[in-house]
């Protein structure tokens, strides 16, 4: 019996080789220099600077978490949620650095909010002197991403790593609601964090060349905006997901940071 062949791999012309199958991650690097991202490691790496945390004032509104805070954020999302397995909506750094385990990832849509850079930073990726903005979800539009699935046995532990992710101060202990995504048709309910923040004291809403100026120059112990971005955007594009706000943003930060440099 004569045994199936293997499918051969496309013949590439242009290198006179058999082309070998790409990655996901090696797609989406192609998609974005065919889109020519012009936020650059070598330009975002004009704007790293480390700021000691150690040497910055003290902040009344950023009085950090405790062991009972978290502890307590932990039984009030399963509270809320109910039994079961816990969908997470991930929509910007949770897309490329998650830091929590799961069993599961799906790309979603989520309707009704879109990707914002609307609160003002002046810890981690900024500084008093150079604010720079995070990366939130404002209302209106629409907001493709994944959602990770936490299993109902590792739920306590996986949500603890999260929420120390995400809410490093009690003023935050509340940044998080449950909304409902769509994964290919069906309707699911997912935690997500930083939703709705209006009525922060933080909370901007900025024309985007504004937002451009602020994330082309701020920086702090936890890395640049001009970072945050870079890495974000790159990742939409490894999962086939296109942000024409994020995708505009990345082109005025670019210029920003040229115009700044002479580069």
């Amino acid at each position: 019996m004569w045994a199936r062949a293997r499918p051969t791999p496309p013949w590439c012309w242009c290198c006179a080789s058999w082309a070998r199958p790409t990655t996901a991650a090696e797609e989406g690097q192609a998609r974005a220099m065919r889109r020519k991202l012009v936020l650059t490691p070598d330009l975002v790496a004009l704007v790293e600077r480390k700021v000691p945390q150690d040497h910055l004032p003290p902040d009344p509104d950023r009085v950090p978490m405790t062991e009972a805070d978290y502890a307590e954020g932990v039984s009030r999302i399963i509270a809320q949620h109910g039994p079961g397995d816990i969908w997470v909506f991930a929509y910007g750094s949770l897309l490329w650095n998650p830091g929590f385990d799961f069993s599961e990832r799906r790309t979603a849509t989520l309707r009704g909010w879109h990707r914002a850079f609307c609160m003002k930073l002046s810890r981690f990726r900024g500084s008093p002197e150079q604010p720079g903005l995070m990366l939130g979800l404002d209302h209106g539009g629409s907001c493709k991403g994944e959602v990770y699935r936490i299993s109902e046995a590792s739920t306590v532990a996986e949500l603890d790593k999260l929420l120390r992710r995400e809410v490093p101060y009690r003023r935050l202990a509340s940044a998080w609601r449950f909304v409902d995504v769509d994964i290919a048709g069906t309707k699911q309910k997912a935690l997500t964090f930083y939703a709705g923040m209006r009525r922060d004291r933080f909370y901007v809403d900025l024309p985007i060349h504004a937002q451009a100026h602020m994330l082309a120059r701020a920086a702090g112990f936890g890395g640049s905006g001009a970072a945050y971005l870079h890495y974000t955007v790159m990742k939409l594009e490894e999962l086939g997901i296109h942000d024409s706000y994020l995708w505009e943003l990345q082109h005025l930060v670019a210029a920003e940071i040229r115009a700044l440099s002479g580069a």
